[in-house]
């Protein structure tokens, strides 16, 4: 629910304040092809960063719990549903509504960062998640400025978030979380 009002919002903003949305920097075909890519590229990434000693694993620890216990308590649809919603509702507003605004009053920069802090503090459980999220925030919104297509980040986030809540509920012992 929380996540389609998210998408609500974000469209609002774009046709109330005439956000102009890229959505025709690439065919949609390259745009899913890519963003399945960059999804993978990027869990691939957060993963050899948790494999670190000391650097993420043991900073996130009660968060991979917590969000080990949620994934467990939904039913498959439900979590491809809440991937898919997030994917698109948090990229309308974050790179197309917040991000599109910014880039008409700021330069790019300014408004990736800006977006980015913005996307890490509505996922803040701690700090160094507030970091991972703000970085996550930063790949997506260079991704949309750089190939103008909002469908390309929203493919990349949604399966990014379904790989992590099924790599979390079907391999939990990789994160350090005891199941059961």
């Amino acid at each position: 629910m929380f996540q389609g009002c998210i998408g609500v919002v974000g469209l609002v903003a774009i046709i109330l304040f005439a956000i102009p949305v890229q959505l025709n920097g690439m065919s949609h075909g390259v745009s899913v092809l890519w963003g399945l890519v960059g999804s993978v590229a990027t869990y691939g990434v957060i993963m050899l960063l948790t494999r670190l000693p000391g650097l993420l694993r043991e900073s996130l620890e009660s968060q991979l719990e917590q969000l080990h216990r949620f994934a467990s308590d939904y039913s498959w649809p439900v979590l491809i549903a809440l991937s898919a919603l997030a994917g698109v509702g948090e990229e309308l507003l974050f790179r197309g509504a917040i991000q599109g605004w910014l880039t008409q009053n700021v330069p790019v920069a300014v408004a990736v960062t800006a977006a980015s802090v913005l996307f890490g503090l509505v996922h803040y459980l701690s700090f160094t998640y507030f970091v991972v999220a703000t970085g996550l925030g930063l790949v997506l919104g260079t991704a949309y400025a750089l190939t103008d297509s909002l469908v390309l980040v929203m493919v990349w986030h949604g399966v990014y978030d379904l790989i992590a809540l099924y790599c979390l509920r079907r391999f939990p012992e990789l994160f350090g979380v005891r199941s059961g």
